[in-house]
């Protein structure tokens, strides 16, 4: 184990610099905070390439022997966390390899997506769910550091594609397309097994030239009355639905 106290230090700087997208995609890392969302991402094989840990964290490095751990004091761990409260434990990944669209499956399109929470829930429940894609379009990086909080780990459980709406059209083969909508839709038990939940934008929906591109539009009953139901509970049950 190395010990850095120094905030100036060059490991430090490019560790800071993966909170933004740009430099993720340059470094081709990302980042991880708590023992639980790491533990699950090395669990599901998501290479673990430093280790960092504080003066009361660092017992857990016995449990990493081939990982480079490193030992900061608490201003340096508070300044590399993206978290108000730092766990104490953080560490940095190598960003999986891109999956080949020919490997695209049943799962979730997450399209225009723009809250982290809401977009790492979903990854959460796709997973959960015994399902391996996850499509996402446009929206927040699913590689910010909030999104892999939110998914607990588990984004390193299924593929992640990023592409455009057009280049899933052309390449999903037989997979089908359907589309969440608030009205309208028919009942979730229609769903196709071998189809992609498509869960449009928070506020937005789904652009409708894309859900008119779908194979079918479903909508979740509510007989509470209630006006809808946020993105990232509508699309679970969706998947629930999917998958069972």
């Amino acid at each position: 184990m190395i010990s850095i106290e120094s905030p100036q230090n060059q490991l430090i700087k490019k560790v800071k610099k993966l909170h933004y997208s740009k430099h993720r995609q340059i470094a081709n890392q990302f980042i991880a905070e708590g023992l639980r969302t790491i533990s699950t991402l090395v669990e599901n094989n998501a290479k673990l390439e430093y280790l960092f840990v504080t003066e009361h964290t660092q017992e857990i490095t016995s449990f990493y022997e081939d990982v480079e751990c490193v030992l900061v004091p608490e201003s340096i761990m508070a300044s590399i966390s993206t978290n108000k409260t730092p766990s104490g434990v953080f560490g940095v990944f190598a960003m999986p390899k891109r999956p080949q669209v020919s490997t695209l499956t049943s799962g979730a399109v997450l399209a225009q997506v723009s809250d982290p929470g809401n977009m790492g829930t979903l990854i959460r429940t796709t997973a959960a769910m015994g399902l391996n894609s996850v499509v996402c379009i446009e929206g927040v990086d699913p590689w910010h550091p909030k999104v892999v909080q939110s998914s607990a780990g588990a984004i390193a459980a299924v593929n992640i594609f990023l592409m455009d709406w057009q280049t899933l059209i052309d390449n999903k083969g037989d997979i089908k397309l359907a589309a969440l909508v608030v009205e309208e839709g028919a009942e979730p038990t229609t769903i196709d097994k071998n189809s992609l939940i498509v869960i449009g934008n928070e506020a937005n929906g789904l652009p409708r030239n894309w859900s008119a591109t779908c194979n079918q539009q479903i909508t979740l009953p509510m007989p509470g009355h209630t006006e809808s139901l946020n993105a990232a509970v509508a699309g679970s049950i969706a998947l629930y639905l999917l998958a069972n």
